[in-house]
Formats: C-alpha cells, structure tokens, sequence
C-alpha cells in the first residue's frame, strides 16, 4: 500500500480550516470576540491559511500518486536483498 502522508494530512488541514474559515465568517460582527486581538478576525485569517495548506497538500498528495499509478515498477536486480515488507 502506497498512500502519500499529504493526503490524509490535507484532509485535516482542509477540514480544520474549512471549520475555522466558517466560524471566523459567522462571527465576522461580534467585536467584542475579537476585541483581544486588535479587532483582526483571527479565525478568519488562519482558517483561510490552513485551508490553502490543506489543498496544497491534497493536490501534491493526489499528484504524487498519480505519478507513482503510470510509473512501471523498478525491476530488481537478481541477488539483491528486499528491504521492508
């Protein structure tokens, strides 16, 4: 089984973001919340920064595998020693 780290990494970090992003939108008008970070919608902003991670990981993730899937294994050399299961 070959799957690519990014992708379920992506998957939380476009998750959380998406939440993040949602939340930060919904409480866009309640200036006492955001009161303690100068008035900056921090949910907001950092939903949007992770949301854009989360993507940029799934995308080179689904492109990795993608690569790996028209690839043609390497063949191996006789005599040599398999490593790992």
């Amino acid at each position: 089984m070959n799957l690519d780290l990014r992708i379920p990494m992506g998957l939380m970090f476009t998750m959380t973001g998406a939440i993040l992003t949602a939340f930060g939108l919904a409480t866009r008008d309640n200036t006492a919340l955001y009161a303690k970070s100068l008035g900056i919608d921090a949910n907001l902003w950092w939903g949007i920064v992770l949301l854009v991670f989360g993507i940029a990981m799934l995308v080179l993730g689904r492109r990795n595998q993608a690569r790996m899937m028209k690839e043609p294994p390497e063949p191996e050399e006789p005599g040599a020693v398999r490593r790992g299961h």
